[in-house]
């Protein structure tokens, strides 16, 4: 039995009560409209919105890590401070830790008192200082010549006085100035927020870190864990101590060669002491060039007293402060501040020698040695 078709000549057939632009193109200027559900426009939103504050957390990772190892590092060197107030009071840790912070803060004030008020009158001098110096180096025997041919002095001065109306034209500089300024102060007072966090509730946030470890191999994480705190904290408590009196010795130096901005050189001495091997460096060159703006010998003095004291701080209290904590010879400490230049920069370096004497600590702890002058190993806690 055979089913009829079409005929070889006609079209297809349509079936009753369909529309005839069913199976053809659609109709010339025919729009389509979208509908969109607001909750999926909310949604959209949602999702950018996730999006920008992801690409800021990562851009923002960096600084938020250096924030977090330098707090770090400022928490170590308090802590030992709140365990002795803790131990004199019988006070719990955390009004011991209040107490720390407050008298940071006070002396922090007081410090800041003292620095910025004779810097704003030294800065005040400063502008008439520098063609005087310049004039002054006019007399040094080698290139004293040139910079009178040169009329450097002269130059110098009209550089400085047309400085403010080149600003006034192009204050790209100013702005840039500014926005380093707020970005600074930005990462200072996350730095100043987690290190407070730290102080405060960093015992409980390593009681909750040693619950992660089971039970069977925390008596030795604890020996492992207060080996290592012990090594950095004698480290970063010693390397504050010699930092200070880098500072002091430079402030009274200073004040006593009535060079400029005495105070603000203290304090960068100070903060770049810590930093091994490129500190010295970088806390010489304003110490010299600010002893240049009063006068050519001056300068030469201020040079000679930075290297003098440079090899004290070098060969005999860095060594008996700091070198007993890590326990390294100077070889592997200039080793380690190089690689941790190379791989974080200024906290690189900063870290980089603690962490490889506190390796070496737990080295020689698995082996069952410790160096000769090492502190008594903190008994184990009971395992919970």
């Amino acid at each position: 039995m055979t089913t009829p078709g079409p005929g070889p000549s006609g079209p297809p057939a349509t079936a009753p009560g369909a529309s005839a632009t069913a199976s053809g193109p659609p109709a010339t200027g025919t729009r389509r409209v979208i509908d969109l559900d607001p909750r999926s426009a909310l949604a959209v939103a949602l999702a950018f919105a996730a999006l920008a504050v992801t690409v800021w957390l990562v851009r923002s990772i960096p600084k938020t890590l250096t924030a977090l190892a330098i707090a770090t590092l400022i928490a170590l060197a308090l802590n030992p401070l709140v365990e002795r107030v803790r131990r004199r009071t019988g006070w719990s840790r955390r009004p011991a830790a209040v107490a720390v912070l407050l008298g940071v803060a006070v002396l922090g004030a007081v410090a800041a008192t003292l620095v910025v008020v004779p810097t704003i009158q030294q800065a005040r001098s400063i502008r008439d200082d520098i063609p005087r110096t310049v004039d002054d180096l006019g007399d040094l025997p080698v290139i004293g010549p040139r910079l009178r041919d040169a009329d450097a002095a002269n130059n110098v001065e009209k550089w400085l006085n047309e400085l403010p109306e080149r600003l006034s034209v192009d204050a790209t500089p100013v702005e840039r100035a500014a926005t380093s300024i707020a970005d600074g102060l930005a990462s200072a007072l996350l730095t100043v927020l987690l290190a407070i966090a730290l102080v405060l509730d960093g015992e409980d946030i390593v009681r909750r870190a040693r619950h992660l470890v089971p039970p069977a191999r925390r008596p030795h994480a604890d020996r492992i864990g207060s080996l290592v705190y012990e090594v950095i904290g004698r480290y970063v408590a010693g390397s504050l101590f010699v930092a200070v009196l880098a500072g002091i010795v430079m402030l009274t130096s200073a004040i006593v060669l009535s060079v400029p901005l005495a105070p603000i050189i203290g304090v960068w001495v100070a903060i770049t002491n810590p930093i091994p091997q490129l500190g010295g460096l970088l806390g010489a060159v304003p110490f010299v060039l600010l002893g240049f703006t009063v006068s050519a010998v001056v300068g030469v003095v201020c040079l000679v007293i930075f290297v003098v004291y440079q090899n004290l701080e070098n060969h005999v209290i860095h060594p008996l402060i700091v070198g007993r904590a890590v326990h390294l010879s100077p070889p592997a400490t200039m080793v380690a501040a190089l690689v941790g230049v190379s791989a974080g920069g200024v906290i690189g370096a900063l870290f980089a020698v603690p962490l490889l004497g506190a390796s070496k600590a737990v080295y020689l702890a698995l082996r069952g040695e410790q160096p000769d002058d090492a502190p008594a190993p903190v008994p184990e806690p009971a395992a919970n």
